[in-house]
Protein backbone atom coordinates (compact mmCIF):
# COMPACT_ATOMS: atom_id res chain seq x y z
CA UNK A 1 0.00 0.00 0.00
CA UNK A 2 1.15 3.35 -0.75
CA UNK A 3 3.33 5.35 2.02
CA UNK A 4 0.76 7.12 4.35
CA UNK A 5 0.75 10.25 6.41
CA UNK A 6 0.06 9.52 10.66
CA UNK A 7 -3.15 8.62 12.06
CA UNK A 8 -4.90 12.07 12.81
CA UNK A 9 -8.09 12.99 15.32
CA UNK A 10 -10.67 14.35 12.29
CA UNK A 11 -10.55 17.68 14.09
CA UNK A 12 -6.77 18.09 13.58
CA UNK A 13 -6.47 17.31 9.97
CA UNK A 14 -2.91 18.50 8.50
CA UNK A 15 -3.21 20.49 5.13
CA UNK A 16 -1.85 17.26 3.80
CA UNK A 17 -4.48 15.04 4.73
CA UNK A 18 -6.89 17.22 3.15
CA UNK A 19 -5.14 17.64 -0.24
CA UNK A 20 -5.29 13.76 0.32
CA UNK A 21 -9.27 13.65 0.68
CA UNK A 22 -9.46 16.51 -2.45
CA UNK A 23 -7.89 14.21 -3.99
CA UNK A 24 -9.37 11.00 -3.76
CA UNK A 25 -13.25 12.34 -3.73
CA UNK A 26 -11.94 14.14 -7.22
CA UNK A 27 -11.12 9.90 -8.13
CA UNK A 28 -13.84 8.77 -7.16
CA UNK A 29 -16.04 11.37 -9.50
CA UNK A 30 -14.14 10.31 -12.62
CA UNK A 31 -14.47 6.87 -12.44
CA UNK A 32 -17.87 6.74 -13.40
CA UNK A 33 -17.40 8.99 -16.08
CA UNK A 34 -14.91 6.70 -17.38
CA UNK A 35 -17.45 3.72 -16.69
CA UNK A 36 -20.08 5.20 -18.51
CA UNK A 37 -17.80 6.05 -21.64
CA UNK A 38 -16.95 2.09 -21.82
CA UNK A 39 -20.72 1.19 -21.46
CA UNK A 40 -21.21 3.19 -24.48
CA UNK A 41 -18.26 2.00 -26.21
CA UNK A 42 -19.54 -1.56 -25.95
CA UNK A 43 -22.45 -1.06 -28.32
CA UNK A 44 -20.23 -1.21 -30.89
CA UNK A 45 -17.40 -3.41 -29.86
CA UNK A 46 -16.80 -6.81 -27.92
CA UNK A 47 -16.01 -6.10 -23.90
CA UNK A 48 -12.59 -7.73 -23.75
CA UNK A 49 -11.66 -5.13 -27.04
CA UNK A 50 -12.90 -2.18 -25.39
CA UNK A 51 -10.60 -2.77 -22.33
CA UNK A 52 -7.79 -3.26 -24.18
CA UNK A 53 -8.05 -0.07 -26.30
CA UNK A 54 -8.68 2.14 -22.72
CA UNK A 55 -6.11 0.08 -20.70
CA UNK A 56 -3.25 0.21 -23.84
CA UNK A 57 -4.28 4.13 -23.84
CA UNK A 58 -3.61 4.55 -20.18
CA UNK A 59 -0.46 2.63 -20.63
CA UNK A 60 0.69 5.61 -22.92
CA UNK A 61 -0.39 7.89 -20.86
CA UNK A 62 1.50 7.08 -18.41
CA UNK A 63 4.09 6.71 -20.24
CA UNK A 64 4.31 10.15 -20.39
CA UNK A 65 4.27 10.58 -16.91
CA UNK A 66 7.56 8.41 -16.66
CA UNK A 67 9.07 10.68 -18.96
CA UNK A 68 8.09 14.03 -16.71
CA UNK A 69 8.70 12.12 -13.56
CA UNK A 70 11.75 9.45 -14.59
CA UNK A 71 14.19 11.26 -11.78
CA UNK A 72 11.64 11.26 -9.27
CA UNK A 73 10.83 7.73 -8.70
CA UNK A 74 11.87 4.99 -6.39
CA UNK A 75 12.71 1.27 -7.08
CA UNK A 76 12.33 -0.72 -10.39
CA UNK A 77 9.17 0.07 -12.60
CA UNK A 78 9.18 -3.90 -13.44
CA UNK A 79 8.79 -6.87 -11.24
CA UNK A 80 7.24 -10.01 -10.73
CA UNK A 81 4.88 -8.19 -8.64
CA UNK A 82 4.11 -5.59 -11.37
CA UNK A 83 3.24 -8.23 -13.59
CA UNK A 84 0.64 -10.09 -11.30
CA UNK A 85 -0.83 -6.60 -10.49
CA UNK A 86 -1.58 -5.64 -14.42
CA UNK A 87 -2.96 -9.22 -14.65
CA UNK A 88 -4.98 -9.05 -11.98
CA UNK A 89 -6.10 -5.34 -12.71
CA UNK A 90 -7.12 -6.42 -16.55
CA UNK A 91 -9.26 -9.23 -14.80
CA UNK A 92 -11.21 -6.64 -12.50
CA UNK A 93 -11.37 -4.10 -15.79
CA UNK A 94 -12.70 -6.91 -18.37
CA UNK A 95 -15.05 -8.08 -15.40
CA UNK A 96 -16.49 -4.73 -14.63
CA UNK A 97 -16.85 -3.53 -18.75
CA UNK A 98 -18.85 -7.10 -19.45
CA UNK A 99 -21.06 -6.51 -16.64
CA UNK A 100 -21.69 -2.94 -17.64
CA UNK A 101 -22.25 -3.89 -21.06
CA UNK A 102 -25.48 -5.71 -19.38
CA UNK A 103 -26.32 -3.96 -16.08
CA UNK A 104 -26.80 -0.75 -14.76
CA UNK A 105 -23.40 0.83 -13.65
CA UNK A 106 -24.56 1.21 -9.99
CA UNK A 107 -25.59 -1.86 -9.80
CA UNK A 108 -22.30 -3.60 -11.03
CA UNK A 109 -20.63 -0.95 -8.89
CA UNK A 110 -22.36 -2.16 -5.95
CA UNK A 111 -21.54 -5.83 -6.37
CA UNK A 112 -17.89 -4.86 -6.97
CA UNK A 113 -17.53 -3.01 -3.83
CA UNK A 114 -17.20 -5.89 -1.83
CA UNK A 115 -13.75 -5.92 -2.38
CA UNK A 116 -12.94 -4.08 0.39
CA UNK A 117 -14.71 -6.91 2.58
CA UNK A 118 -12.60 -9.85 0.90
CA UNK A 119 -9.37 -7.55 1.27
CA UNK A 120 -10.00 -7.95 4.91
CA UNK A 121 -10.46 -11.96 4.61
CA UNK A 122 -7.62 -12.33 2.48
CA UNK A 123 -4.72 -9.79 4.75
CA UNK A 124 -5.16 -12.84 7.28
CA UNK A 125 -3.69 -15.26 5.00
CA UNK A 126 -1.43 -13.32 2.60
CA UNK A 127 -0.43 -10.28 5.02
CA UNK A 128 -0.83 -11.86 8.63
CA UNK A 129 -2.90 -9.14 9.40
CA UNK A 130 -5.92 -11.33 11.82
CA UNK A 131 -9.15 -9.13 11.65
CA UNK A 132 -11.09 -9.86 15.10
CA UNK A 133 -14.08 -11.16 15.49
CA UNK A 134 -16.04 -7.87 14.96
CA UNK A 135 -14.74 -7.79 11.66
CA UNK A 136 -15.86 -10.59 10.47
CA UNK A 137 -19.21 -10.04 11.51
CA UNK A 138 -18.80 -7.05 9.71
CA UNK A 139 -17.87 -8.98 6.19
CA UNK A 140 -20.37 -11.26 6.86
CA UNK A 141 -23.38 -9.07 7.05
CA UNK A 142 -21.76 -6.99 3.71
CA UNK A 143 -21.47 -10.26 1.91
CA UNK A 144 -24.99 -10.69 2.72
CA UNK A 145 -25.69 -7.70 1.25
CA UNK A 146 -24.33 -9.03 -1.77
CA UNK A 147 -26.32 -11.20 -1.82
CA UNK A 148 -29.59 -8.80 -1.79
CA UNK A 149 -28.18 -7.23 -5.10
CA UNK A 150 -27.32 -10.16 -6.48
CA UNK A 151 -30.26 -12.38 -6.22
CA UNK A 152 -32.91 -10.31 -7.92
CA UNK A 153 -30.44 -8.97 -10.82
CA UNK A 154 -29.32 -12.89 -11.35
CA UNK A 155 -33.03 -13.15 -12.70
CA UNK A 156 -33.15 -10.31 -15.03
CA UNK A 157 -29.26 -10.33 -16.02
CA UNK A 158 -28.25 -14.13 -15.35
CA UNK A 159 -24.85 -14.87 -14.67
CA UNK A 160 -23.08 -11.56 -15.73
CA UNK A 161 -24.14 -10.05 -12.29
CA UNK A 162 -21.47 -12.58 -10.42
CA UNK A 163 -18.64 -10.90 -12.91
CA UNK A 164 -18.18 -7.83 -10.61
CA UNK A 165 -17.76 -9.99 -7.78
CA UNK A 166 -15.18 -11.79 -9.71
CA UNK A 167 -13.63 -8.45 -10.57
CA UNK A 168 -13.45 -7.35 -6.73
CA UNK A 169 -12.05 -10.65 -6.06
CA UNK A 170 -9.04 -9.92 -8.34
CA UNK A 171 -9.13 -6.34 -7.32
CA UNK A 172 -8.74 -7.90 -3.68
CA UNK A 173 -5.96 -9.64 -4.40
CA UNK A 174 -4.38 -6.65 -6.41
CA UNK A 175 -4.22 -4.69 -3.14
CA UNK A 176 -2.34 -7.58 -2.02
CA UNK A 177 0.24 -7.63 -3.96
CA UNK A 178 0.71 -3.73 -3.88
CA UNK A 179 0.92 -3.56 -0.31
CA UNK A 180 3.57 -6.57 -0.20
CA UNK A 181 5.36 -4.21 -3.26
CA UNK A 182 5.24 -0.75 -2.12
CA UNK A 183 7.11 -1.61 0.57
CA UNK A 184 10.50 -1.27 -1.94
CA UNK A 185 9.78 1.28 -3.89
CA UNK A 186 7.81 4.13 -4.07
CA UNK A 187 3.98 3.34 -5.05
CA UNK A 188 4.20 5.73 -8.52
CA UNK A 189 6.65 3.00 -9.68
CA UNK A 190 5.01 0.59 -9.03
CA UNK A 191 1.43 2.35 -10.73
CA UNK A 192 3.91 3.00 -13.68
CA UNK A 193 5.17 -0.29 -14.11
CA UNK A 194 1.51 -2.08 -13.18
CA UNK A 195 0.28 -0.03 -15.76
CA UNK A 196 2.78 -0.69 -18.91
CA UNK A 197 2.37 -4.57 -17.60
CA UNK A 198 -1.62 -4.49 -18.17
CA UNK A 199 -1.33 -2.88 -21.90
CA UNK A 200 1.65 -5.52 -22.46
CA UNK A 201 -0.85 -8.06 -21.36
CA UNK A 202 -3.45 -7.12 -23.80
CA UNK A 203 -1.22 -6.23 -26.54
CA UNK A 204 -0.28 -9.96 -26.40
CA UNK A 205 -3.63 -11.05 -25.90
CA UNK A 206 -5.03 -9.58 -28.77
CA UNK A 207 -2.53 -10.74 -30.93
CA UNK A 208 -2.50 -14.41 -29.67
CA UNK A 209 -6.27 -14.63 -29.66
CA UNK A 210 -6.42 -12.93 -33.60
CA UNK A 211 -3.69 -15.36 -34.55
CA UNK A 212 -6.21 -18.44 -32.82
CA UNK A 213 -9.11 -17.31 -35.32
CA UNK A 214 -10.82 -14.71 -33.38
CA UNK A 215 -11.93 -11.47 -35.36
CA UNK A 216 -11.50 -8.49 -32.60
CA UNK A 217 -13.41 -5.26 -33.52
CA UNK A 218 -11.03 -3.12 -35.76
CA UNK A 219 -10.27 -0.25 -33.95
CA UNK A 220 -8.66 1.62 -36.99
CA UNK A 221 -11.94 1.65 -38.93
CA UNK A 222 -14.01 3.11 -35.92
CA UNK A 223 -15.62 6.44 -36.36
CA UNK A 224 -13.61 9.09 -35.01
CA UNK A 225 -16.01 10.09 -31.74
CA UNK A 226 -14.77 6.43 -31.24
CA UNK A 227 -10.97 7.41 -31.05
CA UNK A 228 -12.14 10.14 -29.00
CA UNK A 229 -14.08 8.36 -26.30
CA UNK A 230 -11.34 5.92 -25.78
CA UNK A 231 -8.74 8.08 -25.56
CA UNK A 232 -11.02 9.99 -22.71
CA UNK A 233 -11.64 7.02 -21.03
CA UNK A 234 -8.22 5.62 -21.10
CA UNK A 235 -6.75 9.40 -19.96
CA UNK A 236 -9.23 9.59 -17.22
CA UNK A 237 -8.33 5.68 -16.14
CA UNK A 238 -4.80 7.35 -15.86
CA UNK A 239 -5.30 10.73 -14.24
CA UNK A 240 -7.92 8.53 -11.55
CA UNK A 241 -4.99 6.33 -10.93
CA UNK A 242 -2.29 9.43 -10.32
CA UNK A 243 -5.05 11.14 -8.10
CA UNK A 244 -5.43 7.98 -5.56
CA UNK A 245 -2.04 7.33 -5.46
CA UNK A 246 -1.47 11.17 -4.65
CA UNK A 247 -4.26 10.99 -1.77
CA UNK A 248 -2.66 7.78 -0.41
CA UNK A 249 0.69 9.58 -0.33
CA UNK A 250 -0.76 12.10 1.42
CA UNK A 251 -3.33 10.22 4.41
CA UNK A 252 -3.50 7.56 5.65
CA UNK A 253 -5.66 4.43 3.79
CA UNK A 254 -8.14 4.36 6.98
CA UNK A 255 -9.24 7.89 6.30
CA UNK A 256 -9.34 8.09 2.53
CA UNK A 257 -11.23 4.32 2.67
CA UNK A 258 -15.15 6.01 3.01
CA UNK A 259 -14.53 8.19 0.32
CA UNK A 260 -14.17 5.67 -2.45
CA UNK A 261 -17.52 4.72 -1.77
CA UNK A 262 -18.87 8.15 -3.05
CA UNK A 263 -18.32 6.47 -6.35
CA UNK A 264 -21.63 4.89 -5.80
CA UNK A 265 -23.52 7.79 -5.52
CA UNK A 266 -21.78 8.99 -8.81
CA UNK A 267 -22.39 5.79 -10.73
CA UNK A 268 -25.95 6.33 -9.67
CA UNK A 269 -26.09 9.64 -10.95
CA UNK A 270 -24.34 9.28 -14.04
CA UNK A 271 -26.28 5.68 -14.66
CA UNK A 272 -29.73 7.87 -14.66
CA UNK A 273 -28.63 11.25 -16.78
CA UNK A 274 -27.07 9.06 -19.15
CA UNK A 275 -28.98 5.62 -19.38
CA UNK A 276 -32.14 6.21 -17.36
CA UNK A 277 -31.15 3.31 -14.72
CA UNK A 278 -32.38 3.82 -11.15
CA UNK A 279 -31.51 0.95 -8.69
CA UNK A 280 -34.53 -0.64 -7.71
CA UNK A 281 -35.42 -0.70 -3.77
CA UNK A 282 -33.78 -4.14 -2.82
CA UNK A 283 -30.56 -3.16 -4.59
CA UNK A 284 -30.50 0.15 -2.21
CA UNK A 285 -30.96 -1.76 0.59
CA UNK A 286 -28.12 -4.26 -0.61
CA UNK A 287 -26.30 -1.35 -1.47
CA UNK A 288 -26.66 0.09 2.08
CA UNK A 289 -25.42 -3.49 3.35
CA UNK A 290 -22.32 -3.14 1.92
CA UNK A 291 -21.66 0.49 2.29
CA UNK A 292 -22.40 -0.04 6.22
CA UNK A 293 -20.31 -2.78 6.45
CA UNK A 294 -17.32 -1.26 4.36
CA UNK A 295 -17.16 1.44 6.54
CA UNK A 296 -17.84 -0.55 9.70
CA UNK A 297 -14.49 -1.99 8.69
CA UNK A 298 -12.31 0.71 7.79
CA UNK A 299 -13.59 2.34 11.39
CA UNK A 300 -11.90 -0.89 13.12
CA UNK A 301 -9.01 -0.61 11.16
CA UNK A 302 -8.42 3.00 12.06
CA UNK A 303 -9.46 2.16 15.93
CA UNK A 304 -7.20 -0.73 16.62
CA UNK A 305 -4.09 0.93 14.84
CA UNK A 306 -4.47 4.10 16.50
CA UNK A 307 -3.90 1.80 19.94
CA UNK A 308 -0.55 0.77 19.20
CA UNK A 309 0.53 4.72 18.79
CA UNK A 310 -1.56 5.62 22.25
CA UNK A 311 0.82 2.70 23.69
CA UNK A 312 4.09 4.47 22.39
CA UNK A 313 2.65 8.04 23.53
CA UNK A 314 2.56 6.98 26.68
CA UNK A 315 5.88 5.02 26.90
CA UNK A 316 7.37 8.31 25.37
CA UNK A 317 5.82 10.89 28.24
Amino acid sequence: MPETAPLSHPADLAPTQVAGMIAMCSAMGLLPIGDSIAKILTGIAAPFDVTAWRTIVQALCFLIVLIVIRRKLRGPLFSWHTLASGALVAVASVSLITAFQTMPIATAIAIFFIEPLLLTLLCGPFLGEKPGPRRYIAVAVGLLGALIVIRPNFAIFGPVVLLPALGALAYALNMIVVRKATRTRSAMSFQIGAAFCGGGIFVLALSVTTLMGRNPTSFVEMPVWVWIAVAVSGALGAVTFLLITLAFSKAEASLLAPFQYLEIFGATIVGYLIFGDFPDALTILGTSIILASGIYVFYRERKVGAKPRKIRARADR
